[in-house]
């Protein structure tokens, strides 16, 4: 039986080049998010070159879908191999921490820490038992770089990348890779890339539009590599500058 990775989060930009990647290694492919259009738009390009992949509508904010969404990908599937964990709404703002309320914050506890969680619970099970599998989480740089007013889901992730860390030193010797990519940069082709005007951009970075752009194909070439080397824990985009 092929391997099926599930790609929670999957949109027109790292979702779709991941599902190209992984699906041409012969991977079959699980492709999870709320809007079923732009689901059904991938998974129609995917059967194009021949890549077997299916749609689950799953709206993540709320961890318990993410557990259902995990019962119906191996009802369908029968397995999960690989996990990718990347939802992050486009148009999504930071928050000064100052002022940054319970309620905001818990909205993207629930997305970004509560249900990978409940996925992990969900899909580690079965890859210890097999001694294979992967579990890798999307980050972005504030989780591991918190800085003055961009906070709101930088708590969130860091909180995540934190599980990662212990998981994945837990989970190694049983064939199981856990990792992290924190990444300072938009997707080029995601929703984030389309909805960042110039004035956002310049709020993010101090004044300059200038953001680090990467090309989904190359990212899902950084996945796969982490997948296949499970040696490296985290990947840092751009590198961190030695101190």
């Amino acid at each position: 039986m092929s391997k099926v990775i599930a790609i929670f989060g999957a949109g027109t930009g790292l979702g779709t080049a991941l599902a190209r990647r992984f699906g041409n290694e012969g991977f079959r492919v699980a492709l999870v998010a709320r809007r079923v259009d732009r689901l059904q738009a991938i998974v129609d390009e995917l059967a194009a070159e021949k890549i077997e992949a299916e749609a689950f509508p799953v709206d993540l904010f709320d961890p318990a879908n993410a557990t259902t969404a995990v019962d119906a990908v191996k009802n369908r599937f029968g397995r999960i191999d690989v996990v990718s964990y990347q939802p992050l709404p486009g148009g999504t703002a930071f928050i000064p921490a100052a002022e940054l309320s319970s309620e905001q914050l818990s909205k993207y506890v629930n997305l970004l820490l509560l249900s990978p969680v409940a996925i992990a619970n969900a899909v580690l099970p079965e890859m210890i038992e097999r001694g294979d599998g992967g579990f890798i989480v999307t980050g972005g740089f504030t989780a591991a770089d918190p800085q003055p007013y961009i906070s709101g889901i930088g708590p969130a992730m860091a909180g995540i990348r934190n599980f990662i860390y212990s998981l994945h030193g837990e989970v190694a010797a049983s064939g199981v890779y856990a990792g992290v990519a924190t990444l300072s940069a938009l997707i080029k082709d995601s929703e984030s890339y389309a909805s960042m005007t110039p004035e956002m951009l310049a709020e993010i970075t101090g004044g300059s539009t200038g953001l680090n752009i990467l090309d989904p194909d190359d990212l899902a070439q950084t996945y796969w590599n982490l997948y296949t080397d499970r040696t490296q824990l985290e990947y840092r985009f751009p590198a961190p500058v030695a101190k």
